[in-house]
């Protein structure tokens, strides 16, 4: 008789989390948790005994936790174990999964040190690319995506720009096919965040601003769409074709990089190259003439 899937993967699981225990035990030193140094140790690292009373917890469940047996266990005992062990959140989630839980959501990193966003914004050049926080918030964007898709000065959302700013809107030759994802999405994550009041406070603008808007976020459609293709009716370079993706940065909850590519086969490259050479260049003779 085959195995079941599940059978296979609880002694795998556990035997997982018997060794992410004591590793992160191990790595440990009392003075690093507040202990006395104490006598010297046969082993390195923490006992489990002083786990368990740092994270308020029996000796013997601890180590049966530690043992892979199979025990029930709340979040708060678990995010006590991840305090006492110096989790950070990434291990902490890690830790989570291995008992079998859904890690509770992280709250969103602040975006306001946008250094390494930058670089890596401009390490996509000469292809558009910008970055939005969890409420689609622009955080970042490139010079390519400035002049590609027409963000104007005073766009702080996406979404918003999406359906109030004039040049943004008639540049996606699809809008009418694009729009109805676009708000789906945005209520898929609203749903991530229910505490965050920010999402009310931008369908409600959006809602008095947009009809079109208002009609979309009445249907109550979920989707995830996080690759495709963009045509952009561009007033100067033309037509532009890119496929586009969505990454999410791990360590950064809600934060994610809006890639886009020329389309293989189009001179969208040829194009978008164009339009960073004219900008560059004027923005040489401006120099000269307030000079």
């Amino acid at each position: 008789m085959t195995p079941s899937l599940n059978a296979v993967r609880e002694p795998r699981r556990r035997e997982e989390l018997k060794h992410f225990l004591r590793t992160r035990r191990e790595r440990l030193t009392p003075e690093d948790v507040g202990l006395p140094p104490g006598t010297r140790r046969r082993t390195p690292g923490l006992r489990r005994e002083e786990v368990a009373m740092l994270a308020g917890i029996g000796a013997s469940w601890y180590t049966w936790l530690e043992q892979g047996r199979d025990i029930k266990v709340s979040g708060q005992v678990l995010d006590a174990i991840s305090r006492t062990l110096l989790l950070d959140p990434v291990e902490r989630d890690h830790l989570y999964q291995l008992v079998g839980m859904n890690p509770p959501q992280r709250a969103a990193d602040d975006v306001s040190d946008t250094a390494q966003l930058t670089a890596l914004l401009e390490g996509w050049m000469p292809s558009p690319a910008y970055v939005i926080d969890r409420c689609w918030n622009i955080a970042g964007t490139n010079r390519a995506a400035r002049l590609v898709f027409g963000f104007r000065e005073g766009d702080a959302n996406c979404l918003v720009a999406f359906f109030t700013n004039p040049a943004f809107r008639a540049r996606h030759r699809y809008w009418e096919q694009v729009a109805p994802g676009l708000v789906s999405e945005f209520r898929r994550d609203a749903a991530r965040y229910p505490d965050d009041e920010e999402f009310t406070r931008i369908s409600r603008r959006l809602g008095e601003e947009s009809a079109e808007f208002a009609e979309l976020w009445a249907r109550y459609e979920i989707t995830a769409t996080h690759q495709g293709v963009k045509a952009i009716d561009h007033p100067r370079a033309g037509c532009l074709i890119f496929d586009h993706s969505v990454l999410e940065i791990p360590d950064r909850p809600g934060v994610r990089l809006m890639l886009h590519t020329a389309r293989a086969g189009t001179d969208t490259r040829e194009k978008v190259m164009e339009l960073l050479g004219r900008d560059e260049r004027k923005g040489r003779m401006s120099l000269v003439e307030a000079g």
